[in-house]
């Protein structure tokens, strides 16, 4: 698995490995690139449908933790970490444009931060309250909707965080929801986790 960082900063700082390339689908997940420690997403996806055509993601709704926010594409940077989004008031969730899009047969990734610095909470800031069930929307470009249900979620240290679990292949659409957990450091340490939600397409078009 080629290795690009990936840091959301102002409380996402850190690195977590990822593709450079976009991850295909059909093949079985890969075995684990790092142990994982507590909250595994061990369990079964949820009853999936039939996977989507290719379009973006422009919208991005959780009901559950009141999320209701944009979706601006994100790439890698020129030292190849992911770029993110920007730290300001109202900063919207990003979609990771090297895995599928949302819908697609594999893992498509969005991030967002827990906070975002003097502006106050971010956009993921209730993440780590989702449960298996839990209904996640992402309006795509062409006007479509695809409906995901929370599997599981998950809290890794960030040194210990899954790259395999998260970027890897399964045969399947699924989604992965990241941001940032644990204690906030002092002076400016950012967060010692991870927080990963896991789910998988339950209704498209």
């Amino acid at each position: 698995m080629a290795a690009a960082g990936l840091a959301l900063l102002c409380g996402c700082t850190g690195t977590a490995a990822a593709p450079a390339r976009p991850a295909s689908g059909g093949g079985a997940l890969p075995a684990a690139a790092a142990s994982v420690p507590r909250n595994s997403p061990a369990t079964a996806p949820a009853a999936g449908a039939e996977p989507m055509g290719r379009s973006v993601p422009v919208r991005l709704r959780v009901p559950a933790i009141g999320v209701d926010t944009a979706v601006m594409p994100l790439g890698l940077a020129a030292d190849g970490t992911v770029q993110v989004p920007p730290i300001a008031a109202h900063s919207p969730a990003g979609w990771y444009d090297g895995s599928p899009t949302p819908g697609q047969t594999g893992p498509s990734v969005i991030l967002g931060h827990v906070t975002v610095g003097s502006h106050g909470d971010g956009v993921f800031v209730r993440l780590g309250r989702l449960r298996r069930g839990d209904r996640v929307t992402v309006v795509r470009r062409d006007g479509t909707v695809a409906a995901f249900a929370v599997d599981s979620v998950q809290t890794v240290p960030k040194p210990r965080f899954p790259s395999a679990a998260v970027y890897g292949n399964v045969d399947h659409a699924a989604l992965r929801l990241i941001t940032c957990g644990g204690t906030r450091v002092t002076g400016g340490g950012g967060y010692p986790d991870n927080v990963i939600v896991y789910a998988s397409l339950v209704a498209g078009p």
